[in-house]
């Protein structure tokens, strides 16, 4: 078991930066992959960006060269830099050990134009 504990959305303008934050109650080391995925109303949860246990990162075509993941050994970030509306969504960390993926409450970003 691990609880996770997203930090960092809020309300900003198009073009603008948020940090979020995952906190996790356990090493972020002793997982096999870990992600961030966001869900707007009526659609399905996507990934975002993700990264392997080795490092190996991952990002949706919609947000490559705009937003980067990375890591501690207590947290998860996504950094996300040149927002626009169509990033407004819920976000949400998970990780994922063997079989069983762990998922934290979200936050909400709202980008206006």
């Amino acid at each position: 078991q691990v609880q996770l504990v997203e930090s960092g959305g809020g309300l900003v303008q198009a073009g603008g930066s948020l940090r979020l934050s995952c906190a996790a109650s356990r090493s972020i080391y002793s997982f096999g992959a870990m992600g961030w995925y966001r869900q707007t109303p009526g659609n399905e949860r996507e990934l975002v960006a993700g990264i392997t246990a080795n490092g190996r990162t991952r990002y949706a075509d919609s947000v490559k060269e705009r937003f980067t993941i990375s890591r501690d050994s207590g947290s998860l970030y996504l950094q996300m830099d040149s927002l626009n509306p169509d990033d407004t969504a819920v976000y949400y960390c998970s990780v994922q050990e063997g079989s069983v993926a762990f998922w934290g409450p979200g936050t909400r970003v709202i980008v206006s134009s």
